[in-house]
Formats: structure tokens, sequence, C-alpha cells
């Protein structure tokens, strides 16, 4: 994508619906035809039980509602708009001498409210700007859809062969109640993973519960796991409900179990074989109904070998297992996950961008990022807001990610170039061909990718890699 490609969705190409809730049906259609002729969709109720049976069974992104109405009026459509359109914008019309209940209805969310008799003009305005908030929402969601459809599963995204296996794998288990040991570096996604799994399960209707076992002292994970009776320890001054028992239904993830002291594993093998668990401070047991999904950045096989993990919980976590690639190791997703992050921001804080340039496309893709998918996502976080002319380009990256990029902006060019002194003397050819081999590599073989990353058209690439694949068979190779 170049940095002048236009947005995957045109905002403006997105119609809004309307619905008009006026008992005076003449002002009602008035209104109606007036944003007709600015592109909206617009349906009319002429009472308030009409709009608010229409507004349970269908949906609409603006109600524009009359406060005075006989029976149902428009601060009870107001609260039925508000508990079964959340996203929809709420425009009140009213009297000069309503002007108080106006208020009343700003402070329970209405999005403005107009004084009769209407300035068409004013209404117009109003909408428009109603509509652009409702349309970056819709475009958010369709973005989510569209990537969930096409390269991941509830938000874990990308087009890699290796998250594509993962992500059959996360469809196949998410329908079970088997356990789940999720492995991988820092900020690879363990904890969206483990919140997929749960929303695409019976019980995502229940709660999804994380602990992270190294942000907590050893002297108080049992409490926050198992909960405890008052007096069970001191500074017990009441009952407490630990998180087994608040996820009862749903599941329970935890973070970082290789942080989990061998008295504690031991307590949780034993919930985990008998599905049943005590507060500290009672020997009565409490059955429960949760999924365990475990995650850790350590090497638990390891530190089962050196005593520090036990071998039998290991095998009990670890009924099924999904191991997150760094990103180093996905490079191909980096595009994908940056338009995804940026898109995602750029609604966040209402500041649109025109794209990103090829040198810091490049920049990104070069980089190593430690931080995996977290860092990457902060990174574009700063490049958006710090951005002051819609191109995000070397300027607005991060510091750790600029010196990557080398002399106009090719961020093949490191600190260490070791790795490429051999090229120095090489005739251009040579050189060319490496960078374009090295390019495949990092695009995982997508050709336009790779191209992008070059700066080069997608026909330019295609014709050098026929003429080096005629060179080996002259040569003698495969």
């Amino acid at each position: 994508m170049s940095a002048k490609d236009a947005p995957e969705t045109d905002l403006e190409s997105i119609v809004i619906r309307v619905l008009i809730i006026d008992d005076d049906e003449a002002h009602a259609q008035a209104v109606a035809e007036s944003l007709e002729r600015v592109g909206c969709e617009c349906k009319i109720a002429t009472s308030g039980e009409q709009g608010a049976k229409l507004i349970e069974r269908e949906t609409a992104d603006i109600v524009i509602t009359d406060l005075r109405m006989d029976g149902v009026d428009g601060l009870s459509i107001l609260r039925t708009a508000k508990e079964e359109l959340p996203d929809a914008e709420v425009i009140v019309l009213t009297g000069h001498g309503s002007i108080n209940s106006a208020v009343t209805a700003m402070q329970l969310g209405a999005y403005t409210y107009l004084t009769k008799p209407l300035d068409i003009s004013e209404l117009r305005n109003a909408v428009e700007k109603a509509s652009t908030r409702v349309r970056l929402m819709r475009r958010n969601a369709e973005l989510h859809r569209r990537l969930d459809e096409k390269f991941g599963f509830e938000g874990v995204i990308g087009n890699t062969p290796q998250m594509h296996k993962i992500v059959e794998k996360l469809k196949n288990v998410a329908s079970t109640n088997s356990t789940v040991l999720i492995e991988g570096e820092s900020g690879t996604g363990k904890e969206l993973v483990a919140r997929a799994i749960h929303q695409n399960s019976e019980r995502k209707s229940k709660p999804f519960v994380p602990l992270n076992i190294s942000a907590l002292p050893d002297s108080i994970l049992e409490s926050e796991l198992f909960g405890h009776e008052q007096g069970a320890f001191t500074g017990a001054v009441g009952k407490r409900i630990g998180k087994f028992e608040h996820a009862n239904g749903g599941t329970l993830f935890l973070d970082e179990v290789g942080e989990m002291p061998m008295q504690t594993q031991i307590k949780l093998l034993r919930v985990l074989e008998d599905r049943k668990i005590a507060r500290l401070g009672t020997n009565e047991e409490i059955s429960l109904n949760v999924r365990l999904v475990a995650a850790t950045n350590a090497d638990l096989l390891e530190m089962v070998k050196t005593g520090t993990f036990r071998q039998d919980l290991y095998y009990r976590l670890s009924v099924v297992k999904i191991e997150l690639p760094p990103l180093r190791e996905r490079r191909g997703d980096i595009p994908l996950l940056t338009d995804h992050f940026l898109k995602e921001l750029s609604a966040q804080y209402d500041k649109p961008y025109e794209g990103v340039s090829r040198a810091a496309r490049r920049a990104l893709m070069s980089y190593d990022w430690p931080g995996n998918i977290r860092q990457l996502r902060n990174a574009a976080e700063r490049m958006l807001v710090l951005d002051t002319d819609g191109i995000l380009d070397l300027d607005d990256l991060p510091e750790e990610i600029v010196p990557v990029a080398g002399p106009d902006g090719d961020s093949s060019y490191t600190s260490d170039r070791s790795g490429a002194d051999f090229l120095i003397g090489r005739p251009f050819s040579e050189v060319e061909r490496y960078y374009i081999e090295r390019a495949l590599d990092l695009a995982d073989g997508k050709r336009e990718e790779a191209a992008n990353m070059l700066g080069i058209g997608e026909r330019t690439l295609y014709r050098k890699l026929k003429e080096y694949q005629k060179q080996k068979e002259e040569q003698g190779g495969v």
C-alpha cells in the first residue's frame, strides 16, 4: 500500500439509517424528506409506542425523537434506544418550554437536542456530526469482521503459514472443554488467544477471569485463586470469593503459570482432578465448572527437568498446547498487523492518516521486535499520535526502530552489516538479486508484499524472478 492509497472503506459510502419518531406525522415526513435529500435512509414512527417497537426489532444508526408525546414519551424512547441500540445516537426535538427536559435527556445520553420549529440546516448539521461517529464505528466493526474472516479468529490476526495453523487449532479447540496451555514470549498475544477461545465457546456468556501469577506475592496467591473465610489468616477481615469461584461456568486464564510456587501447584492439580475447591479457612468444598487456560513464557519442560515445576501438573495443563511464534518469525504479518492497529487507533483518536511510507514499512519489517505484537501496537500508536503531515514516515518511528532504516530508507542497512559484507565489490545484478530474495524470504514468498518492500512493481519483480529461473536452468540448476 502506497502512502497515497485510499482507505479500504469510504466513510461517505456508508448509508446512515435514521428512525424519526414524532406524533405529528406531517412534521415527521418533512424531517425525513430533508434528510433523504442528503443520502440518509429514513423510517417514520408516528407514536412513541410504534417507535419503541421498531427500536426493539430493527436497527438504526440515529434516532430522532420528539420529547413530548402521549403514552411513551421521548425520554422513554431514549432509554429504550440506549438499551437496545447502544451504538446509535439519539437526537431529541423539543419546544422552547421543555428545555429542562431536554437537559435531562442530555444527561441520559442523548447526542444533542434541537428546538422547534426546526431549522433544517441545523438539523442536517447535527445529523452529519452524529453520522461521522456512527460511520467510523461501523467501518471499524466491518474491518474486524473482514480481518477475522480472511486473516484471523476473534482478533487473532495473521496470514503467515504459522498463524493459519494456529487459527485452525483454535477453531477446533474452542468448542471443547479441554485445558489449554499457551506458550510464547511476552507480548505475543497469549491473553488475546485465551479470550478468543472463550468467546468462541459455549461459555462465552459467562465470565472470563484473568490472573497474572507473576504479579502476586506468594503469600496471597492462594487466597486470590481459592478465596478465604473470615479469620483464615491475619488480615482476613471478611469472606473473599476467589478467581475460581468467580469464573464458575466460564474460563479462568492463569498467565505466567511457571511462576506458581510448588505448594500452590499441588493444590491446583487437585482442583483440576476433583473439580472442587475449598476456601482458605474451611473444609467445605465447592463444586466447579471452570475451563482453565494457562500461559507461560518459560520452558515448562525444562522446569520439570530441574524440579521447579510438577510433571503431573504440566501434562494436566497441556492437554492442548498452542505455541505462539515471536513476531520476528512471522514478519509477513507485520504489514497486516500495522494496518490493523493504525485503523483501530485512527478511529479511537479520531485522527485520520493518508498512509505509511515505503521506508517506514521496510524499517518495521526489518526490526526484530523483542516486545512482539505489544511493542508493534505501541509503535503504531506513537507514529499516529506524533504525525503532523498525514504520512507516517521514518521521522514518526520510535527511536529504537529508526536506526534499522539506513540512507534513503534502505531497511537492509543495520548497525551490524556483516551479514551482507560479501556483496561489497560484487556486480550490481548480484546485489539486486540478493535483496530480492531476502525480501521474498521476509514476505514468506508473497510477491506483492515483497514488491512493496522493495519499492518496485509486482510485474518487475515477476520478470526478475523469471530471469533468475532461466539463469538457473542454463547453469544446470533445478
